[in-house]
C-alpha cells in the first residue's frame, strides 16, 4: 500500500509539529514545511521531509510544492494549511500595513498554495484540503482584530470553495481549535512590539493592565495541549466523509453555540468579559 502523502505548514512547534507527527504515526508520509530553514532542518533531524515554504514569498510556495510532487512521484492526497501570526492590539492602533502583512502570510498565502495543489488534486482523482482556522474565526475578541480579521476571511474563502468543490473530488474541512498550547503568544510579541505604539495609544491606560498577559504568558484556564489538536486533526482526515468543520477545545464547542443562541448585545458582554 502507498503511502498516503500530506503537506503541512507551520510545523516549527505548536498544532503543526504536534500534527507531524500524529499523522506520521498514523502511516502517512508527512512533508513538515516551515518558514525558517533552522527549523525545516530540526525536523529533518526527527525524520521528517521539511521543505522550507513561506507564504508570505509566493516563489518558495512553488518551489516547495514542486519539491514534495517530485519526492511523492506526483501524489499529494492532503494539505493542511495552518502556519499563521498574531499582532495584538486595538483596531485604532493597528497601522494598515501590519494589518497587510497579517493578511499575506495569514490568508494570501494559503490561497495562492491552495490554488496550485487544486489542480494536482484534481488529476489524480481525490483530495483532501483542511484550514486551520480559530474560535476567533466566527467570535471576537478584543485586542486581537488583526488575527481575527484574517481568520474570519479565512472562514469565508474556505466556505466558498468547499460549496465550489461539490460534485469534485475534493473535500475542504475548516478545524476550528480554541486555546491551545503554542508559541502564538511568544511569537506575536515582535510583531506588537513593531507595529502598535502603545504608549502613544489613547488606549495606553488599557494596554498597561494588558500587557502581562502577553509577556508573561500562562496557560489559559482551558487550554488543552497541541496534541489534542492534532488528534482532531487526523479525524478530519481520516473520515470517509469528513464534516465542514472540527472544533477543538470547550470553549470553540461554546462560542459557537453562544454565536448561534445569544442576540449580539449579551454575545459582547460575554467576549468583552463587561
Amino acid at each position: 500500500m502507498v503511502d498516503r502523502v500530506i503537506l503541512m505548514t507551520g510545523c516549527s512547534s505548536g498544532i503543526g509539529h504536534a500534527a507531524a507527527h500524529e499523522m506520521r504515526r498514523a502511516g502517512w508520509r508527512v512533508f513538515a514545511s516551515c518558514r525558517q530553514e533552522a527549523d525545516c532542518a530540526r525536523l529533518r533531524s526527527e525524520g521528517f521531509e521539511a521543505p522550507r515554504l513561506d507564504y508570505a514569498d509566493e516563489g518558495s510556495i512553488a518551489e516547495a510544492l514542486a519539491a514534495v510532487l517530485k519526492a511523492s512521484g506526483g501524489r499529494l492526497d492532503a494539505l493542511y494549511n495552518n502556519g499563521a501570526f498574531a499582532c495584538p492590539g486595538a483596531v485604532e492602533d493597528l497601522p494598515t500595513e501590519a494589518l497587510r502583512a497579517i493578511f499575506e502570510t495569514n490568508l494570501f498565502g494559503w490561497h495562492a498554495l491552495t490554488r496550485q495543489v487544486i489542480p494536482v488534486m484534481r488529476a489524480q482523482g481525490h483530495g483532501r484540503i483542511v484550514n486551520c482556522s480559530s474560535v476567533l474565526g466566527y467570535v471576537a475578541a478584543p485586542w486581537r482584530g488583526a488575527y481575527t480579521a484574517s481568520k474570519y476571511a479565512l472562514e469565508g474563502l474556505t466556505d466558498t470553495l468547499r460549496l465550489e468543490m461539490r460534485g469534485q473530488p475534493i473535500d475542504v474541512v475548516l478545524l476550528q481549535p480554541g486555546p491551545i498550547g503554542s508559541r502564538m503568544r511568544a511569537n506575536a510579541i515582535p510583531q506588537f512590539e513593531r507595529w502598535i505604539d502603545w504608549r502613544g495609544s489613547a488606549r495606553a491606560r488599557d494596554y498597561e493592565g494588558l500587557l502581562h498577559r502577553l509577556y508573561e504568558g500562562g496557560a489559559d484556564r482551558w487550554e488543552l495541549p497541541a496534541e489534542a489538536a492534532a488528534q482532531v486533526l487526523r479525524r478530519a482526515l481520516e473520515a470517509r466523509r469528513p464534516r465542514a468543520r472540527y472544533r477543538v477545545t470547550l470553549p470553540a464547542k461554546a462560542a459557537a453555540l453562544m454565536r448561534r443562541a445569544l442576540p449580539d448585545a449579551a454575545l459582547d458582554r460575554v467576549l468583552s468579559g463587561s
